[in-house]
């Protein structure tokens, strides 16, 4: 009885268990949604990426030697910009945290399209990273994590470089094709077939190169996967910034005209007061606070140091006008004789009302006689000295323009020239006062190689002159 009783429980729970299967409605498995890849922006964000890696670079112990040692002490940059290291400094520390503003704000705009709620958080944390140094998701990484993650993004964009070149050339392939088949010449229909199927060939393995490509380059990768190495590296730069120009909390020590940088450009004396960073550059000790600078956030603050006062070139807008003005009267220097009188004349139109008042005042009661030869050499040293110091800051100053035209914004820059390296802070007084003196010491020697050439000319005449009289009297 009891065996029964318990039978009929066992039946009645297994009946209920597959009446519940059977209420129950089957579960779908929800298809999993795609990331999206980024596509024909793959392009935009190699530029983005290249020119992160080549920030990083000129973050470098050598590159970091190099400014401190050749860019700060040339002798341009003494004469009219400052001979001051801690205001050069400035404006170095400046111009590379500008620089890393623009890129950050590329990478904002892709972190639009994350699915990653923090990475659509990047525009706000980099700022919060930049003001108070907190980073809550270890975007900074440690300098070999970043090296190793040079070399990933390294491989990205040379892959995308050359998927560009590919789908160039896949882009003639079809538009010779195009013509092929449009064509109406008189031409054996044999070997017009002939070379539409070469042609077809041709295009049929130039797309299964480019889609090879576009697999391993950044095309294929997704928003949250080429966003999280920017991110990171963009984080990882600023730390290296901080470093390197000795940063505390986001601030410079004395700002806004000059950066104390004596904690980076000499050793502690207290070894145990700082750290050191990898680079000739040390952290600096200790930030002083300063209630006028917290009102401003560590970008904004920095892009304040770089507006140039009025007194400067840049300020005045004249820096690249005058940089042209410098090399024009540099190629004349070295070849007065090839001068001509246009070519005085355009030089003469290319100079500013200042200039022009200037020089007018510096030739008034000059001789027009200008035949001694000591003083012409005299003034060609004194024209070289100049150019040695002057010419430099002027070819920065287009290197430096030419690189961020318009055609060039999306290739890695192939220099490290600095604002500070250029005529952009130069005092605009000096600046005047030195191509002034060009100006003068130019028309000078181009007088004298004009009367040389005269009575070169003059004695050359009287010479053959004389050898027709001679011949004549003979006959």
């Amino acid at each position: 009885m009891a065996l029964e009783t318990w039978l009929i429980k066992v039946k009645k729970s297994i009946s209920s268990s597959f009446d519940s299967v059977r209420s129950t409605p089957p579960t779908t498995k929800k298809p999993t949604k795609k990331s999206a890849s980024v596509g024909v922006l793959a392009f935009e964000i190699a530029g983005t990426m290249s020119k992160l890696l080549h920030l990083w670079q000129s973050l470098s112990d050598k590159n970091t030697i190099i400014l401190r040692n050749e860019s700060l002490s040339l002798e341009g940059v003494r004469k009219i910009v400052s001979n001051d290291d801690s205001f050069l400094l400035s404006l170095a520390c400046a111009e590379v945290t500008e620089n890393l503003r623009l890129l950050a704000r590329s990478v904002s705009r892709l972190s639009t399209r994350c699915e990653d709620s923090n990475l659509r958080s990047f525009n706000r944390l980099l700022h919060e990273f930049a003001n108070t140094g907190r980073d809550p998701h270890n975007w900074a990484l440690t300098w070999k994590e970043m090296e190793s993650k040079n070399k990933k993004m390294d491989r990205f964009v040379t892959a995308t470089a050359t998927l560009y070149r590919e789908i160039d050339e896949l882009s003639v392939l079809e538009t010779s094709l195009k013509k092929l088949l449009n064509c109406k010449e008189h031409e054996s229909s044999s070997i017009k077939h002939q070379k539409i199927a070469e042609l077809q060939q041709k295009i049929v393995w130039q797309k299964q190169q480019v889609k090879h490509l576009k697999e391993r380059s950044l095309w294929s990768r997704s928003f949250d996967n080429v966003t999280s190495l920017l991110t990171t590296s963009t984080f990882t730069v600023l730390a290296r910034i901080k470093l390197v120009f000795g940063i505390n909390q986001g601030y410079p020590n004395l700002l806004p005209r000059s950066l104390s940088a004596s904690a980076t450009v000499y050793p502690s004396e207290n070894p145990n007061s700082c750290n050191f960073v990898s680079g000739p550059l040390m952290k600096s000790c200790k930030h002083q606070e300063n209630n006028g600078l917290l009102s401003h956030g560590f970008f904004e603050l920095n892009s304040k140091i770089l507006k140039p006062p009025g007194t400067t070139l840049g300020g005045a807008g004249l820096s690249l006008h005058y940089s042209n003005l410098i090399i024009v009267m540099e190629k004349m220097i070295r070849s007065p004789h090839l001068v001509g009188v246009d070519a005085r004349d355009d030089l003469y139109l290319m100079l500013p009302s200042s200039i022009r008042s200037s020089l007018r005042a510096r030739l008034r009661g000059v001789g027009f006689s200008a035949s001694d030869p000591v003083l012409a050499g005299e003034w060609r040293d004194a024209l070289g000295k100049i150019l040695g110091w002057l010419g430099p800051l002027a070819h920065n100053m287009i290197k430096w323009q030419s690189e961020r035209s318009f055609e060039q914004q999306n290739l890695m820059p192939k220099t490290n020239v600095l604002l500070l390296q250029t005529l952009y802070f130069a005092n605009q007084e000096k600046a005047e006062a030195a191509i002034t003196e060009l100006l003068v010491g130019l028309n000078y020697i181009w007088r004298f190689e004009r009367e040389m050439n005269a009575k070169a000319l003059f004695e050359c005449t009287n010479n053959f002159n004389g050898l027709l009289n001679l011949k004549s009297c003979s006959t």
